[in-house]
């Protein structure tokens, strides 16, 4: 696919009237997922969510107010709440649209949307190596993709997964291959920042694609369990005898996709240096 054609100058969303209660369930998934990064929104855009969940404003008007509202600041303005509240709606705008391609250049498409506002790099591989302390973790990090090898990762992932019938998968086993296929792209961690949230979106439109209904107002509350249980998914320690789990990132996606209610509250899932954390 060329990049071009994912160009949003090129192929702008096309706004779709919901009712108030999907809007007002992927509001809350669009700002709880900010979350993962612990940003909360502004209250200038929380007065401008619950007039577009009313219908008395569009997405293009709040986007033209947003804009002026931050233009008014002069640069002065809160750079956290400013994050939170472009993402949040280009997730918004994004879930407008139901374009989709199980690609790596839509997956990049994906990150610019989201953070055109925030990053010059948006859309961009990284061309570093990175580590992220992890607090469940007691510090110590995952092991991501060194970057010269982002591109060859991810096309064999986007090969493997295109060689999925999920017609012949039993419920079970759906959810297995859909956990493992995020579990994969998110470790190869190809952006600088915003690696969840774009992970997130694109896997949000990829099930939408394949026929799922999905409970938005999940990520609300759960949002850095979700984070946490990629965490989990993809760490490994020899010396402690933990290996990569992805038994939480099931059950997230058991609750996101089949209804269940597992407890996503679970104590005890790392020890690490007798250091005791929770998942959530």
């Amino acid at each position: 696919m060329n990049e071009h054609y994912l160009d949003s100058e090129v192929n702008e969303y096309i706004e779709i009237k919901n009712d108030k209660s999907d809007l007002e369930s992927k509001w809350k998934m669009a700002i709880g997922l900010q979350q993962v990064d612990n940003l909360t929104p502004s209250e200038y855009m929380k007065d401008l969510v619950k007039l577009n969940i009313k219908n008395e404003i569009s997405l293009d008007e709040l986007d033209n107010k947003l804009k002026k509202y931050y233009d008014d600041f002069n640069d002065s303005y809160n750079r956290d709440e400013y994050e939170c509240d472009f993402v949040s709606l280009r997730i918004m705008q994004i879930l407008q649209n139901d374009m989709f391609y199980l690609t790596i250049d839509f997956y990049k498409y994906v990150h610019y949307f989201l953070f055109k506002d925030v990053y010059k790099f948006s859309g961009k591989f990284r061309e570093v190596n990175i580590s992220k302390d992890e607090k469940i973790l007691n510090g110590d990090t995952v092991v991501y993709c060194d970057y010269n090898r982002i591109r060859d990762y991810l096309i064999y992932d986007f090969s493997e997964e295109g060689k999925e019938d999920y017609n012949k998968l039993s419920a079970s086993d759906k959810i297995i291959s859909i956990s493992n296929f995020t579990s994969c792209i998110w470790q190869i961690h190809p952006f600088m920042e915003g690696n969840t949230r774009t992970t997130a979106i694109f896997m949000i439109k990829y099930l939408k694609e394949l026929g799922y209904n999905i409970n938005y107002s999940l990520f609300k509350d759960d949002s850095k369990y979700f984070r946490n249980a990629l965490v989990s998914s993809n760490y490994s320690n020899d010396k402690l005898d933990i290996k990569e789990d992805n038994s939480y990132l099931i059950k997230f996606y058991e609750n996101l996709l089949l209804g269940k209610n597992n407890n996503l509250k679970v104590k005890g899932t790392f020890v690490v240096n007798y250091y005791v954390s929770e998942l959530s």
